[in-house]
């Protein structure tokens, strides 16, 4: 199948969950999204990051985003893991978790790769906006441990440049400034960044964050 690429349509997919059948452009309804995999159930980096995730739900529902995990292993297994995942990580997981045991959202997603693995799911996340288009794809390997603060700073990033006409430097954070888009010219800039605009270079011109009073 071809590569899932930035701008796309998310896949829909219908599948069974931790809790219950997802449809998942339904589910997702009209807020944002995020898909991640796990290689397998009962893996000690994916324990962490589940459990984070949980840790971390009201600052994903803060933000209109949806948050759904996958594992090619099934439900029942999936059902023992989330009770290791609430003993050991002190919380209690709060979000789905697809059973894909015929790899067919793993497929649609192209989370399997087999350089890598030739069976199990790389980790894979996948941000997706409320019209169900991809805006981010990050793949990690399977020893390496994702950055859910990260995550979050993405997705405030990605929300706010869609609404405004401005990008985010490097490090960027909710709250620093931002950078003006190219296509707009100073004069314009002024009219629009009431807040300030700071011409650095003529390409490089920065404005505090314009959503945030």
């Amino acid at each position: 199948m071809a590569t899932l690429r930035l701008g796309d349509e998310a896949p829909n997919f219908k599948a069974q969950s931790t809790e219950g059948t997802i449809n998942f452009h339904e589910w997702l309804g009209d807020g944002w999204g995020i898909l991640f995999s796990h290689p397998a159930d009962y893996t000690p980096v994916c324990t962490t990051e589940l459990g984070t995730v949980a840790k971390y739900k009201s600052e994903f529902d803060k933000r209109n985003v949806k948050v759904v995990a996958l594992s090619v292993d099934g439900l029942e297994s999936h059902k023992g893991w989330v009770n290791d995942i609430n003993e050991t990580q002190g919380t209690t997981v709060n979000f789905p978790i697809i059973a894909d045991e015929d790899r067919q959202v793993s497929e649609l997603f192209d989370m399997i790769h087999p350089n890598a693995d030739s069976k199990l799911t790389v980790r894979s996340v996948f941000v997706i906006d409320n019209n169900k288009k991809v805006k981010l794809i990050i793949t990690y390997p399977a020893s390496t441990g994702r950055n859910f603060d990260e995550l979050l700073r993405v997705i405030d990033s990605l929300q706010l440049t869609a609404y405004h006409k401005v990008a985010t430097p490097a490090n960027w954070k909710h709250g620093e400034d931002v950078v003006i888009s190219p296509a707009i010219s100073t004069e314009e800039a002024k009219g629009i960044f009431t807040k300030g605009v700071d011409e650095i270079k003529p390409y490089l011109r920065m404005t505090p964050q314009p959503n945030l009073n």
